[in-house]
């Protein structure tokens, strides 16, 4: 029994070892985010594309959105953890603090929710996509397999759907309105945008300016 027992985790080590080597290289085949969009709405818009091929626009938003200090952090922001910490002591609840690199071993490699098994998951694949892939391979599969919509994932689906262009083409303001929808992409529309939406989106295009892709 405890043969099998560690013959199991052996295979599932390898596995993750696999997958992570593959990663580093390809985009991939499919996320449970994925499988999980597909199911609730009948749907799944989803082009993969390279890095050189999104536009700066569009990930100069993101980054300004999600997090300014992505390309000088090792995966976690350690502040903005402990700001996290904090709301939840108050509030009982698991929010925020999340870096790219962070979301992208989720979207990758686990599942959404917020519990505290999947978060301590999500710090492992953190830590290692960090050490063995660069800061630009992990953009590049986050714009990809962020959800950005319902049944919309990565942002040349997104430019597509909400702007009928492809990413490279979209201009300051239209990258913002689409970064504008994280964190919650299933409750927000940019095409037609709440007042909270319009501030956020006018504050990304201020932050867009301070932000460096290196």
């Amino acid at each position: 029994m405890w043969k099998t027992i560690k013959r199991i985790i052996f295979i599932v080590l390898i596995l993750n070892v696999l997958f992570i080597v593959w990663g580093r290289f390809f985009n991939p085949p499919i996320t449970i985010t994925q499988i999980g969009g597909f199911f609730e709405y009948g749907k799944l818009h989803r082009d993969y594309i390279s890095y050189d091929e999104m536009g700066n626009n569009v990930k100069k938003a993101v980054i300004a959105s999600e997090d300014q200090k992505f390309f000088v952090h090792d995966g976690f922001d350690y502040k903005a953890i402990e700001k996290a910490m904090k709301n939840n002591e108050k509030g009982k609840k698991l929010r925020g603090g999340s870096t790219i690199s962070q979301q992208t071993a989720k979207n990758v490699f686990l599942w959404q929710g917020r519990s505290w098994i999947r978060k301590g998951l999500e710090a492992v694949y953190t830590f290692i996509i960090e050490k063995t892939w660069s800061k630009d391979i992990i953009l590049e599969r986050y714009l990809n397999s962020i959800e950005m919509g319902q049944g919309v994932f990565g942002i040349e689906a997104a430019a597509q759907y909400y702007f009928g262009k492809p990413s490279k083409d979209l201009t300051i303001s239209e990258a913002a309105w689409i970064a504008a929808v994280l964190p919650n992409p299933k409750k927000y529309d940019p095409k037609n945008p709440s007042a909270y939406l319009r501030k956020k989106h006018n504050w990304i295009m201020r932050q867009m300016r301070n932000v460096s892709l290196k």
